[in-house]
């Protein structure tokens, strides 16, 4: 069932894929997937002109535990508990035949480090956002438990102001119970509705379990088969 809210958000209570677009995703989402670089300038950024999707979210929302679940590989990104462990933009290729970049952004928020530091990554997400005409999607990874937060609205306005496309990823949804999935669903639904920038289909998420992956894998290879 799709239950819309406003004029544009969506919750998928079921996939809305064909059988067929999840086996696309998991051939490419579970195919090779290769480390490129660490990127911590803009100037370094790749330069091969491949269609690019990042994930992006608040540091400790659980970036790099979906991030392994997505390509089934379980050290590809680095799980920490030290909330902003991941300092740079990591760039990996994805699919037997390179089809797009797979990015991994620093998480932003809360992080045990300098402030300068942060200040710093804080730039560098900022300019890799305005300026990238690779990035075709930007995968906004939001903590089921808490929905939208103070940090998270000032990404969104970034990239609403920056005109890039980007959804919401809901995270850890096997920690709620159902009811307060359904409340944090609803309210994120209705406040996306208002961001022109924001994708209307929300996915939902546990890198625990593998609910919603198959669904996020073929999002992912929907954008690597564009023109």
């Amino acid at each position: 069932m799709t239950q819309v809210i406003g004029k544009q958000a969506i919750i998928m209570d079921s996939p809305e894929f064909s059988a067929a677009d999840i086996a696309r995703g998991e051939a490419l989402c579970k195919g090779p997937c290769v480390f490129v670089k660490g990127v911590t300038r803009i100037d370094d950024l790749p330069k091969d002109n491949r269609h690019e999707v990042a994930f992006a979210g608040r540091s400790n929302v659980g970036k790099s535990s979906l991030i392994n679940a997505l390509t089934g590989k379980k050290t590809l990104a680095r799980v920490s508990v030290t909330p902003g462990r991941t300092r740079e933009l990591n760039f990996f290729v994805l699919g037997k035949e390179g089809e797009l970049h797979l990015v991994d952004m620093p998480g932003y928020g809360y992080a045990r480090a300098a402030k300068a530091q942060i200040k710093g990554w804080t730039r560098l997400i900022g300019d890799y956002l305005k300026g990238r005409r690779e990035l075709k999607r930007a995968f906004l990874l939001i903590d089921a438990r808490h929905g939208i937060k103070p940090n998270d609205r000032e990404t969104m306005k970034l990239l609403d102001e920056t005109a890039v496309s980007y959804q919401v990823v809901l995270t850890k949804a096997d920690k709620p119970k159902a009811s307060e999935l359904a409340a944090v669903q609803a309210k994120v639904a209705e406040e996306l509705a208002k961001h022109p920038a924001a994708y209307p289909l929300i996915l939902t998420t546990s890198a625990s379990t593998g609910g919603g992956i198959p669904e996020l894998r073929a999002a992912v290879a929907e954008i690597a088969s564009q023109p």
